[in-house]
């Protein structure tokens, strides 16, 4: 924590309420910033100190908590605002004068990409300390990406590449999304979405909603590529976390086999993650287990039909067999008393079962067809909400943020404060206010 060691003629706690300073008070005090304080620190040695590192570093951080589109906004802010000056370290003496001008804010923002290290380090130092707080914290974890805007536009062909232009952003491209479903009529329907930027690759705690590891990358990468590398840096960051998830649930975006392999065989993870139909032959069933009277449709649902009235029937799921590495299946008519003509040619039995190996896409630990694999499915939403407090609380919705590097630093800043704030709220035994962002201490 960046804490100012000084003190102040006036005492503005002892005058008037804090009120929304508390926010910001919340994040000073629970981030460990200290390490990259100090380097800071010396690195600029015993050069000129008329803007000390720690008031500038929290007056960054202001930005970021009270929502401030630029530095241009934030330094405004700081002019206007003695007391908020006070708590973010500037001497009070000086007035308006302290609030450094826009260039000292450019050179310490630089700095800061030169050490994107040490703010990562932050941020995983803030997931471990939450972890030891929450005892079920990471048990299911929701995984997506998030298309950001970048503020410049989009490349042009007709653009003289002689001559160099500000406001353009040569790291990013262009990315889209496609979303498609079923009206009640039948009909299907497909929207695309594009944009010219970056995405935001995010592995939340379905939970507490949350951020447990992140990447940001051009806008058209691949969310698969990198759902394999944040459950990487999970591995590798956070071992307690992947020995505690239970489950990881993610949309059809990331349906690949050796995504779902790893996650069980190697970290002992459910994958609950929704699948394409890649079935381009027109069948709707393929035969399961080499019974002839058992099949399966490409999102798990096991079915059997009746040897005498060629009737289908949805099967039974009875659970997963891990020793066996199969999923159970009872015969309907045996466990729900259904009247069936053909049950004593039937090749079934009381039950069947299905290695996971006949098809590992459609076939996983937690059968897609069952309760539990719906309910675990539905909880892919807090991940949405994270996002939309990512465009709401902390502007990324309307930024003027270009460049990849920039928007590292901007993502790492905001998911750390958003850690930071929950884990003070945690200290303070307030537990209910963990995912608010606006609420004051």
């Amino acid at each position: 924590m960046a804490i100012i060691p000084q003190s102040f003629l006036f005492g503005w706690q002892e005058i008037d309420e804090l009120g929304d300073l508390e926010r910001l008070l919340l994040v000073i005090n629970h981030l460990p910033d200290e390490e990259l304080m100090q380097k800071l620190e010396r690195e600029r040695g015993k050069g000129r100190n008329d803007y000390p590192v720690r008031a500038v570093w929290n007056s960054v951080l202001a930005g970021v908590v009270f929502q401030h589109p630029s530095i241009e906004s934030m330094r405004r802010e700081l002019r206007r605002n003695a007391q908020l000056r006070e708590i973010c370290g500037f001497d009070p003496l000086q007035g308006e004068r302290a609030v450094p001008p826009a260039y000292v804010y450019s050179r310490f923002l630089r700095k800061l990409m030169k050490y994107s290290g040490e703010l990562e380090k932050i941020f995983d130092r803030l997931v471990d300390e939450v972890s030891e707080y929450l005892p079920d914290f990471g048990q299911v974890l929701a995984m997506d990406s998030k298309g950001i805007k970048s503020h410049a536009r989009g490349k042009r062909r007709d653009r003289n590449p002689q001559k160099p232009d500000g406001r353009r952003d040569s790291d990013a491209d262009f990315g889209c999304k496609v979303y498609q479903g079923q009206r009640e009529d039948g009909s299907m329907w497909q929207k695309l979405i594009s944009w010219f930027g970056y995405k935001l690759h995010l592995l939340v705690d379905a939970r507490y909603e949350l951020p447990v590891g992140f990447t940001v990358t051009k806008a058209s990468t691949s969310d698969v590529k990198q759902g394999h590398v944040l459950v990487e840096q999970l591995v590798e960051r956070h071992p307690e976390l992947v020995e505690r998830c239970e489950a990881l649930v993610a949309d059809r975006g990331y349906d690949d086999t050796k995504l779902i392999v790893k996650l069980w065989e190697e970290h002992g993870i459910k994958p609950v993650i929704d699948i394409r139909n890649t079935w381009r032959d027109g069948e709707e069933t393929k035969q399961a287990n080499q019974k002839d009277n058992i099949v399966y449709d490409y999102q798990g649902q096991v079915y059997c039909y009746c040897p005498q009235t060629l009737k289908r029937r949805e099967m039974a799921y009875a659970g997963f067999e891990r020793d066996r590495e199969t999923l159970k299946y009872r015969c309907p008519a045996r466990h729900y008393g259904i009247e069936c003509c053909g049950r004593e040619q039937c090749q079934v039995g009381s039950a069947v079962r299905i290695p996971l190996k006949e098809d590992r896409r459609v076939f996983t630990p937690l059968a897609r067809s069952s309760y539990r694999w719906k309910n675990l499915y539905k909880k892919r939403t807090a991940i949405e909400r994270v996002n939309s407090r990512l465009d709401v609380s902390f502007g990324f919705e309307h930024h003027f943020i270009r460049g990849l590097k920039k928007m590292k630093l901007r993502c790492t800043l905001a998911l750390a404060v958003m850690l930071a704030m929950a884990l003070g709220r945690i200290k303070e035994k307030k537990n209910g206010d963990i995912r608010s962002l606006v609420k004051a201490a």
